[in-house]
């Protein structure tokens, strides 16, 4: 009796194993991603992973600037989504990530953000004396904020204005320094301001394409996987360009 009781325990652990076997481990993608996604990556997410549900997700959100000094250092991340494309040309022209890999997803957009409560008009809130500070992302890592200067300059308003700008880390925290109150209007990304959270939040005046430079958005996947590949093929398939134009985006090619 007692001498059956290893063969048994033998045939358990080889079931288990084979149990194990049937089902493998869930793959893992690490996204590092725009500030401006904050809103559409969720969604996208959530559609990607209906039918692959044996990928596991992680992002990050930040400046593209800022991932683009970490990943030059060696930041482990799958896949880059930054809001300038010419980030990850950057990247490419160094050898860091698959240099075939770059793709344009997105055409980002710019506009006046005021709280709802807020008397200004944002469509004139920009030269009003009763606004005392006015919120960009900061232009030294942040290409929304690049464009918000540009946009500043081509008004006519950025002499006026310069006195009174407050720098968010990204264009996320620069629309939340105009919800805290910490400034009076901000220059954010239109996929923010469409949000469904925010839209009862704010009003928003977009500003003219020809105000400032074509903000070409870009990615590159910088650790080759199947997963990987399979979420830059649906980011780019219809679905995921619905997606983006649900939130603010024109996609390129429209």
């Amino acid at each position: 009796m007692h001498k059956a009781e290893p063969y048994a325990t033998l045939l358990l652990l080889a079931l288990f194993g084979a149990g194990c076997a049937s089902h493998p481990a869930a793959q893992k993608i690490t996204i590092a991603a725009a500030a401006d996604l904050n809103f559409a990556m969720p969604e996208i997410a959530r559609q990607f992973r209906a039918a692959r549900r044996a990928v596991e997700w992680e992002i990050a959100y930040g400046s593209s600037g800022n991932f683009f000094a970490q990943i030059s250092n060696g930041a482990p991340f799958d896949v880059f989504l930054s809001a300038d494309v010419e980030y990850p040309r950057k990247l490419a022209a160094a050898g860091v990530g698959m240099g075939n890999s770059v793709f344009t997803y997105a055409v980002g957009r710019l506009v006046v953000w005021v709280p709802a409560a807020s008397p200004l008009d944002p469509a004139t809130a920009l030269g009003e004396p009763a606004v005392k500070h006015v919120a960009i992302a900061n232009p030294q890592h942040a290409p929304y904020g690049r464009a918000a200067q540009a946009a500043l300059r081509s008004l006519g308003l950025y002499a006026s204005v310069e006195p009174k700008l407050v720098f968010g880390e990204n264009i996320a925290q620069t629309l939340q320094f105009v919800e805290s109150g910490a400034a009076d209007a901000g220059i954010v990304a239109l996929s923010l301001a469409l949000a469904p959270a925010e839209r009862a939040r704010g009003r928003y005046w977009e500003i003219p394409l020809d105000a400032y430079p074509r903000m070409e958005q870009g990615g590159i996947i910088l650790k080759d996987s199947q997963p990987a590949r399979e979420f830059r093929a649906f980011l780019l398939s219809a679905g995921g360009r619905r997606i983006l134009k649900q939130y603010g985006f024109f996609v390129p090619g429209e």
